[in-house]
């Protein structure tokens, strides 16, 4: 079970912290917060909370203002990273679970790669980089993306950052402004729409059939473009769901795009070569007239299993990238030496990695195919087959609603979750 594709279940808009807050351990002239203070903290946008506290450092008691910034108020907690949290914990305590909901392969970073990581270390490369990425790193990706996606760029058109999410986030700051619309269509990655909150836009979440496998109806699109919407992320092959989008329905989206000037792209490409025949990749930005308007984001976490080194990268018109630039240059500066020289070893794998890439890929599919023949001879379930990616996107809501031994009612996929975490000791989200 350890090694079979990672499941999802039902789509769930407002993601739920399961756990329960960490207060950090106590430092030597901190502030403590005993238990009592922290209940029913809720901070609106316009509160300023001042709370009399007990100190660590010798006082008595001293006064804190404990108000977080309306921005950060704005922003749900991950449930990801709540019910991770939980799981680990049972483990610690001694519990074995089964882990079937990270988002990354399970396999070790292939050795050429890890060698030339290695390699970095021993020859001294462990200085700052260039803030975009070193010029070797750069103009490998400008290659990759010419030869395997039909894409032109210059290296001052890339821009390396600590992995894709970075320059989701990144992207998402530099091209919205306050009251912005980022459109989003469902099911998503968690964190799509609070990114855009960070930004102060708005998320807009598009429904999606699952008879239509998940995919974007472009009079769906079109129905809720406004002078307001600014960003349009599509995510392809999906996560959560495996879709991809075949090149005729991109064609129609891009149409609906070219109509409205004030809006861009942002094609988040990392599942690109977890992909299963016959299904296609096809970039957005290839598409005629949506180069200029479109910021591609891809990056190594995933086809190269290479998730803890933390490397991905935004390509795009010059001045969009230039602003990443400028937004990364006061925030983490450049990526990690050590893992740009492993980017660049990845990058000489060959098309699409070579047999290193396509024989996780030859794995996840195994997995895929096992797992809905499993699960599509259980009573009441659903699901659209992933053509690319390593998720399945479950309708469990069959089951909501009923009780269950020693646990209670399973209201919706949430509290499904942390039934099976309970009860089973298998980790889904």
């Amino acid at each position: 079970m350890a090694n079979s594709l990672h499941s999802s279940t039902s789509f769930i808009s407002n993601p739920v912290n399961f756990g329960h807050s960490k207060i950090p351990a106590q430092i030597p002239g901190s502030v403590s917060f005993p238990s009592r203070y922290l209940h029913n903290f809720n901070l609106n946008k316009s509160d300023r909370r001042v709370l009399r506290v007990m100190a660590c450092s010798g006082v008595e008691e001293v006064q804190v203002d404990v108000s977080l910034s309306p921005r950060v108020n704005a922003v749900k907690p991950s449930k990801t990273v709540a019910i991770t949290d939980q799981a680990t914990a049972l483990a610690q305590a001694g519990v074995s679970v089964i882990r079937l909901a990270a988002g990354e392969p399970d396999f070790d970073t292939p050795v050429l790669i890890a060698e030339a990581g290695i390699n970095a270390i021993r020859e001294g490369f462990t200085r700052y980089t260039p803030n975009a990425g070193t010029l070797e790193l750069r103009s490998a990706i400008c290659h990759k993306l010419k030869e395997e996606n039909g894409l032109s760029y210059t290296p001052d058109q890339i821009l390396v950052s600590n992995g894709a999410k970075q320059s989701i986030l990144q992207a998402v700051l530099a091209v919205c402004s306050p009251g912005d619309e980022v459109i989003i269509p469902a099911p998503f990655w968690v964190s799509y729409p609070e990114m855009a909150r960070i930004a102060d836009a708005t998320p807009v979440i598009l429904p999606t059939r699952i008879s239509e496998n998940f995919l974007l109806d472009p009079k769906v699109l079109e129905s809720k473009l406004t002078e307001k919407s600014r960003l349009l992320i599509l995510c392809s092959p999906s996560n959560p769901t495996g879709s991809v989008y075949p090149k005729n329905l991109l064609d129609e989206i891009a149409r609906i795009v070219a109509k409205h000037p004030r809006l861009l792209v942002l094609s988040d490409e990392i599942y690109e070569h977890i992909i299963y025949a016959p299904a296609t990749h096809t970039s957005f930005a290839s598409l005629p007239g949506m180069w200029e308007r479109t910021l591609t984001v891809n990056g190594f976490s995933k086809a190269f299993a290479m998730t803890g080194w933390r490397l991905g990268y935004i390509a795009g018109p010059k001045h969009f990238v230039a602003a990443c630039n400028k937004i990364q240059s006061q925030f983490t500066s450049g990526a990690s030496s050590i893992s740009q020289k492993a980017g660049v070893a990845a990058l000489g794998l060959g098309y699409a990695g070579g047999e290193v890439v396509s024989k996780m890929v030859k794995a996840f599919r195994e997995r895929r195919d096992f797992l809905v023949k499993s699960f599509g001879e259980l009573e009441g379930v659903k699901m659209s087959e992933p053509q690319g990616a390593f998720y399945l996107f479950i309708d469990f809501s069959t089951y909501y609603g009923s009780e269950a031994e020693g646990f209670g009612k399973i209201e919706n996929s949430e509290s499904l979750c942390r039934y099976l975490l309970d009860k089973a000791q298998v980790l889904l989200h």
